[in-house]
């Protein structure tokens, strides 16, 4: 017993994975741009409200249903029947493909920022089309280019993804080192100034009205999302009862300080009205603009010439280029076909023809890829043809991932107090024993939740821009009623046969 228990993952094993699982740098330079200093409390109540309560949820749908094969498919089925699962893991494999529509079009301007140490993506143009629409044909092409050679096995690209996790902790910890060595060098200064109201009030004007700040939840949310991947590993902790919730809290704490911190440190280099309230920063390139000038900023710093201080700043840039670009091109290897194959496997086979079904010799569901390839290229191209900017581009793509991710946490949450019903489960872990507890904790996480997506949505709308509204929320629409439609056809279809 002791060999195996020596073979599980102990507390400080299991803090690791939970934070290289879910940190992201960039998440820190979106808050900074969307609400500055007033992002803290936004990721403070993130926290508190939504990942340490559905983590623990998460963890106890996963130890429950350890050795079902279908993922959060098997958590709802399980908990609120087959057809409700269904639709809510058909919204969830919707997320993922919003996701691939996103990375796919953000992937290049790290590309570019490695090259030239800023990004120069909005001086693209291909064939007389603007920066966007050439953005998009890219994307296009490289999403069918990584399905072919995905649907070929993707083994070869785990090196990518294990290199990056590593090169991100380690530009964390850069970023981190350099803006304190600024905040010396200049005797304490910030360049965005720190006070109490600066806490509560953000610099962008685009979030102002108590509708866009609310909207902000989703970010908030989006920055923690994730946590449910993590569940699967909770049969190899050691003393899951006690570790996983440990770990868990310390992790929350550790990623909470992180996040609070970054936030704050990039107001030491970055100026949010002199350098974010341009028109050619948007949130596809700030992670990039904000390395860029904490670089430059080192460089005045030290009195080197505006020339060296400038070739400084794109050395950054070209370094958080490489570690990004590297990062989203494993990424999307692996994820272009991960979610897919869950889904697809997942749910009964059933509802499924059986070309979808089936594997090639690469244990890949090639048909059902390039299927998905199709649509993610079509929302490709509605999204990047449809007369947007480059920096209204990148804020609808984020609005609708952050909306499409968090939807489906709608139908985990709302499952667990009836999976905590069921009497027949055996349960290896248990973190709520209350049922008034349960309840409690469900309500609060599910409303937060649904205030975030409520105000992505009406934020857009109150502001007029129907467009962005429009591409919002016309995913987990469009894929929720598919799965609908789909359902019920399957069902009356297998009833007549």
């Amino acid at each position: 017993m002791a060999q195996e228990d020596g073979k599980k993952i102990g507390t400080l094993s299991l803090i690791l994975m939970i934070f290289t699982s879910l940190f992201g740098l960039a998440n820190t330079t979106i808050a900074y741009d969307q609400m500055g200093y007033a992002a803290i409390i936004w990721y403070i109540l993130g926290a508190l409200l939504f990942f340490l309560p559905t983590g623990l949820m998460f963890a106890e749908y996963g130890s429950t249903f350890k050795s079902a094969k279908g993922g959060i498919y098997s958590w709802l089925e399980g908990s609120i029947g087959e057809k409700p699962a269904f639709i809510g893991t058909f919204i969830w494999l919707s997320g993922w493909i919003i996701w691939l529509v996103s990375e796919a079009s953000r992937m290049w301007i790290p590309f570019a920022t490695a090259f030239a140490g800023h990004d120069t993506t909005q001086t693209w143009h291909l064939f007389g089309l603007s920066s966007t629409q050439t953005i998009g044909l890219i994307a296009i092409v490289a999403i069918l280019v990584i399905t072919y050679f995905s649907s070929r096995g993707v083994d070869q690209f785990a090196k990518f993804t294990n290199f990056s996790g590593v090169f991100t902790l380690f530009l964390t910890a850069v970023f981190m080192l350099a803006s304190l060595f600024l905040i010396i060098i200049h005797h304490g200064h910030l360049a965005q100034p720190f006070t109490a109201s600066s806490l509560i009030h953000s610099p962008n004007p685009q979030f102002q009205s108590p509708v866009a700040l609310l909207s902000f939840v989703s970010y908030a949310i989006f920055a923690y999302a994730g946590m449910e991947t993590m569940s699967g590993v909770i049969d190899n902790v050691k003393d899951a009862e006690h570790t996983f919730p440990k770990a868990l809290i310390i992790a929350t704490l550790f990623i909470l300080v992180i996040y609070s911190v970054g936030i704050f440190l990039w107001g030491i280099s970055a100026n949010w009205k002199h350098l974010l309230g341009k028109s050619t920063t948007n949130l596809g390139n700030v992670l990039f603009v904000l390395m860029n000038n904490l670089g430059y900023s080192i460089g005045i710093g030290l009195h080197l010439s505006n020339t060296a201080a400038i070739s400084l700043g794109n050395w950054f840039g070209r370094l958080i280029g490489v570690e990004e670009f590297l990062s989203d091109t494993g990424a999307l290897f692996v994820m272009i076909y991960s979610p897919l194959k869950s889904f697809i496997l997942g749910t009964p086979k059933k509802f499924w023809p059986a070309k979808l079904t089936k594997l090639n010799k690469h244990g890949v569901p090639a048909y059902a890829m390039w299927i998905q390839a199709i649509i993610v290229d079509i929302v490709l191209f509605g999204v990047a043809f449809g007369g947007k900017n480059m920096k209204a581009f990148y804020t609808v793509l984020t609005d609708m991932g952050n909306v499409s991710n968090s939807l489906p946490y709608l139908f985990l949450i709302a499952a667990f107090p009836f999976f905590k019903a069921k009497k027949n489960l055996a349960r290896p872990f248990v973190a709520y024993h209350s049922k008034k507890v349960v309840w409690a904790v469900t309500a609060v996480s599910w409303l937060t939740v649904l205030i975030g997506i409520i105000f992505t949505i009406l934020d857009p709308i109150m502001t007029h821009d129907y467009s962005t509204a429009f591409w919002t929320i016309i995913g987990p629409i469009f894929f929720g009623s598919v799965a609908w439609i789909f359902y019920n056809y399957s069902q009356h279809h297998l009833q007549k046969a």
